[in-house]
């Protein structure tokens, strides 16, 4: 009796449970806030599951043990019926606790020993891709420049960097992490057809999210340990760099000066400064940081070959913006750490001068008297003013600086040959512009405020101008020395003549315009020392023999005094 009762008891707690599950449980306790998609019939999913008995809540399988997901598609019964169901409506990384009646899974005949007949099943799934054939190539564009002159195509060579993340989110690979872009070509299958395609239409410096479907990604065999069979990847990608092999040189001029009568031509040395960057704006390397011109050769092979045909046509002061693909520029090498391999530079340069060897001094007359009867020549002591400046306008030196004029004695080599070039065949009030190469100038090393092989603009104007005497010479004759000599010079008639009437003597030549004294020294002096070279005995005079022996003595010699 008792044994009946029991039996009975278990055969309606059977009933009782079978009864309580007429269709499929589901309890969705963890549910992600962005669920952009969810499962619906005939789409492929790839799920982490625990399976248990609700009866006593023994485990019969898990994927998680087997170390591998379960994929399968949903609503076509390849599933049991309450698993197809159970997932429908589903959110990647959500976890729901599915309950399945047993008519609705293995029903009362069970399943290989380890599903028993009539049992309840309660599957814990986490779900972690889902995906469909119809499913194409996703791109979500996250920020695109302003300005985009090129997009990417098939046959480009792109570098970019990215981040790959499965539809779950676990990361799988990353080029920022090892800080070197990706570099390939496009349409050329160096790349997963999904990514192929979501590459294209791209602007250097655009930031997309590609979402690439496993059978255009790495399908049913998955890619080493960390992208596993039929996975979807999503790809955040910058677009760093883009070119094409048929890529040429790209000027663009940005400011040209008026008045440009020059441009540069093979051979000439040029003096400019750059800012160098990639294509996405990142700076390599600048010669204003380091407050010093980049000087070469044109055409002769000393820079790279995008820039030495870039630096042709140019004129003083212009400014271009210079793109170099990498086939003109480093190669698929690069330069260290400085430049990457396949980079395309960027080069905004400000041209400061340029100049060939066989220049000569350029002079430009931009003012001159009406009357101009008198120019500078050499041994001539002259009064100028004058700004020297670079040719960009920095300003060097000036004579405005100083409380007067500059001074000099032209022929005496007190200035350098250029600014002595421009100053000859003045006039008083005469005003110029000279230009002056290197070579005319501070030659390869500069001076003291000059850059080395830097071309100097002046700008001149002769404020006054004592006519001079040639070197050595300290008095000269202006037309026929008197002859004979001293009775013009004795004034007074007796016969001697002491160094106040020599003075008073040169002084009236001077004055009558028939002598002219070396100017720019200390003209008692100078006459002193005249009149001792006259004084052959030093007896504080001069005589008419004295005179005729120093002539004597200097015959068919230049004397320098001219007496």
């Amino acid at each position: 009796m008792d044994l009946i009762l029991s039996t009975l008891l278990f055969c309606l707690h059977v009933v009782t449970v079978t009864c309580m599950f007429v269709d499929v449980v589901v309890d969705r306790y963890d549910i992600p806030r962005v669920c952009p998609r969810e499962v619906q019939t005939e789409d492929f999913v790839r799920y982490h599951f625990n399976g248990t008995f609700f009866a006593d809540g023994k485990q019969f399988d898990s994927s998680h043990d087997r170390g591998k997901a379960f994929i399968s598609q949903v609503g076509l019964g390849r599933l049991i019926a309450g698993m197809d169901r159970g997932l429908q409506g589903m959110c990647v990384n959500e976890h729901r606790k599915i309950t399945i009646p047993p008519h609705l899974a293995y029903g009362s005949i069970g399943t290989g020993g380890v599903i028993p007949p009539d049992a309840v099943l309660v599957y814990d799934v986490l779900l972690l891709d889902m995906w469909n054939t119809e499913d194409k190539v996703e791109i979500r564009t996250l920020g695109k420049p302003a300005s985009c002159n090129r997009t990417t195509v098939a046959s480009d060579f792109v570098r970019y960097h990215y981040n790959g993340t499965l539809l779950s989110g676990a990361a799988f690979d990353s080029s920022v992490s090892r800080n070197a872009t990706y570099d390939t070509y496009l349409g050329q299958g160096d790349l997963i057809k999904g990514m192929d395609e979501g590459l294209l239409g791209m602007c250097v410096g655009e930031r997309r999210v590609i979402i690439i479907p496993p059978f255009l990604a790495y399908g049913e065999i998955g890619h080493g340990t960390e992208v596993p069979p039929q996975a979807t990847l999503v790809f955040e990608v910058l677009l760093v760099d883009v070119f094409n092999p048929k890529d040429d040189l790209i000027v663009e001029v940005k400011e040209v000066p008026e008045g440009c009568t020059r441009r540069t031509l093979k051979g000439d040395y040029i003096r400019y400064h750059y800012n160098g960057t990639f294509q996405d704006g990142t700076a390599f390397d600048s010669s204003h940081k380091r407050n010093n011109t980049y000087n070469t050769y044109i055409g002769m092979g000393y820079v790279i070959q995008g820039m030495d045909r870039a630096l042709h046509g140019l004129c003083m002061r212009e400014k271009r913006r210079i793109t170099i693909p990498p086939h003109l520029a480093y190669g698929e090498e690069g330069v260290g750490d400085l430049i990457p391999g396949s980079a395309v530079l960027v080069f905004d340069i400000h041209v400061i001068d340029f100049h060939n060897t066989e220049d000569l001094v350029d002079i430009k007359v931009t003012h001159k008297p009406q009357e101009c009867k008198v120019t500078s020549e050499a041994d001539d002591l002259i009064q100028y003013r004058y700004n020297c400046s670079l040719m960009d306008g920095t300003l060097l030196y000036s004579s405005d600086h100083y409380d007067s004029p500059s001074i000099t004695t032209l022929g005496a080599d007190k200035v350098i040959p250029g600014l002595e070039e421009g100053l000859i065949g003045m006039c008083v009030g005469e005003k110029r512009e000279v230009v002056v190469p290197p070579h005319w100038g501070h030659g390869e090393n500069g001076a003291g405020g000059v850059p080395g092989s830097a071309v100097l603009f002046f700008e001149l104007e002769l404020v006054k101008l004592q006519k001079g005497v040639p070197e050595g010479f300290m008095f000269v004759w202006l037309g026929d020395a008197p002859d004979p000599l001293f009775p013009v010079m004795d004034l007074n008639g007796d016969k001697e003549v002491p160094l106040e009437e020599f003075s008073a003597f040169i002084f009236l030549q001077v004055k009558e315009g028939k002598g002219r004294l070396r100017p720019g020294v200390e003209v008692d002096a100078v006459i002193e020392e005249m009149f001792n070279n006259q004084d052959r005995n030093k007896d504080g005079k001069i005589v008419e023999d004295e005179l005729k022996l120093q002539v004597d003595e200097e015959s068919e010699q230049v004397r320098r005094d001219e007496l």
